[in-house]
């Protein structure tokens, strides 16, 4: 296994689940599966196909000789058709009506809608895990105030919680979509070589009826409620297209959550989990680094560029049907699916394990609470008696001499330079009274409460986050 290239989303990244789903082996079990019930919706709509014959089918849907097939590969040059012989040798009863009345993307585009709907299902459990541990998080710390930054430079006060929110409603901008893009998906059903059901046509004399009929028994049978109104050979690309854009969307949240928690845990204020034995540096045996939300940034990069795969490819689908787009989807939706299962499990482990040094927060508010609180000290030396345009330029130059003298000295002296201005006619004591951090806060606590009022009837039922990231 070490003398061949292996993709480090399957060796390190994805979980078991989304592995198993975009398996060889759960590919061709659901082309069996196709296989099966399109010769028993054929039986049942008056075609020569035996009972016998569907039963041998679905009592072989699993047995599959890879070996077999391979080797009939690389003598065909055609995939389809190597599985159609296998599932023949393992079913010789049934092997003469197998595919009978389809093309390979009956099989090939049909499979890739069923386990492209089921991976949606599945990204949809691993962002509902997301969204309510950073539920839990955000209203944990709904009111306990920190700075807010604006060009990454200190603006206003915020609190931890309400940041934790902005995150949440780009995932759950996410969510909505993920939704809608599983509950709209299509059938492609057996449509022939050029998407005009010529060949079942054929098969059932002409009856257009037992066509219909077929197509919306095998939508049926795999949980869809309709196919595609008109098609060429393949179902459009643009489906791929709106998915590979969906997984891009959830890089790009997760992201930006990422990017904003490392940059707080630069100044201490937040840490990602940090294992007891983990290593932070070969060499810097202290450090210790947010390498998974380094991680999440990475591959959610890699996502992201991931969606011009689907947009090339759909804008490039000749007429009916053209081939070059089979190598890229091979690689693309399936990296693209388990890139993201593995980044909203990162995700779910970061936020689950988050530190929060409020100490440190506490500090850091403390340290800009008085050039915060100026527009408050106006007003209440205006109240008093004060000239609003002389106080705006009292405080314009105490604030500049006070920051020239922290950033030359580290000492802030802010509220001593306004107490000590008659103008002010305010003790330091009456203007220590006014920086209390909660005041500066607006309706952050108000907005968190509101929002997560609305939002956690959506994660009723939402599993437990992903604690253990092993590598």
């Amino acid at each position: 296994m070490y003398d061949k290239y292996e993709s480090p989303l399957s060796s390190r990244y994805a979980s078991d689940r989304m592995l198993r789903l975009f398996s060889a082996r759960r590919r061709i079990e659901t082309w069996r599966r196709l296989w099966t019930e399109l010769a028993r919706a054929e039986r049942d709509l008056g075609l020569p196909i035996r009972d016998e014959q569907v039963v041998e089918l679905e009592a072989h849907i699993s047995d599959i000789d890879f070996a077999c097939a391979e080797a009939r590969e690389r003598e065909v040059r055609h995939d389809v058709m190597a599985h159609v012989y296998a599932y023949g040798e393992a079913a010789p009863s049934a092997a003469g009506i197998i595919h009978l009345g389809a093309t390979s993307c009956y099989v090939t585009d049909n499979a890739d809608l069923i386990l492209y709907r089921e991976g949606l299902g599945y990204l949809r459990d691993e962002l509902l895990k997301t969204l309510a541990a950073l539920a839990d998080f955000a209203e944990k710390y709904k009111g306990l105030p920190t700075l807010g930054y604006t060009h990454y430079q200190p603006a206003q006060l915020v609190t931890v919680g309400k940041r934790a929110t902005l995150w949440m409603q780009d995932l759950l901008s996410d969510l909505d979509e993920l939704e809608e893009l599983s509950g709209s998906l299509r059938f492609l059903g057996c449509r022939g070589a050029t998407g005009t059901e010529a060949s079942l046509l054929d098969l059932f004399d002409g009856d257009g009826v037992k066509v219909d009929e077929l197509n919306r028994r095998l939508a049926d049978v795999f949980g869809f409620r309709e196919c595609f109104a008109v098609c060429g050979q393949t179902y459009p690309r643009k489906v791929d297209s709106r998915i590979l854009n969906l997984l891009s969307s959830l890089g790009q949240s997760c992201h930006k959550m990422a990017t904003d928690i490392r940059l707080l845990q630069h100044d201490r204020q937040l840490e990602e989990p940090f294992g007891s034995q983990q290593i932070g540096s070969s060499a810097m045996a202290y450090k210790r680094n947010p390498m998974r939300c380094e991680r999440i940034c990475s591959l959610s990069r890699y996502l992201i560029s991931d969606a011009v795969s689907g947009a090339m490819t759909a804008s490039t689908q000749w007429l009916e049907r053209t081939l070059d787009d089979s190598a890229g989807r091979r690689i693309s939706l399936p990296e693209g699916f388990l890139c993201a299962d593995a980044i909203l499990r990162l995700a779910q482990n970061v936020v689950s394990g988050l530190s929060v040094n409020e100490r440190i927060i506490e500090g850091t508010v403390q340290e800009y609470l008085p050039f915060i609180a100026t527009e408050d000290l106006l007003m209440e030396a205006v109240k008093r008696g004060g000239d609003r345009q002389t106080l705006h330029e009292t405080i314009r130059t105490c604030s500049m001499e006070a920051a020239a003298r922290m950033k030359a000295e580290g000492v802030l002296d802010l509220s001593e330079r306004i107490a000590a201005r008659p103008e002010f006619g305010m003790t330091r004591e009456e203007l220590d009274a006014l920086l209390h951090p909660e005041q500066y806060i607006g309706r952050c606590r108000e907005q968190v409460e509101r929002f997560l009022a609305q939002v956690k009837p959506r994660l009723a039922g939402a599993g437990e986050a992903d604690a253990d990231i092993s590598v």
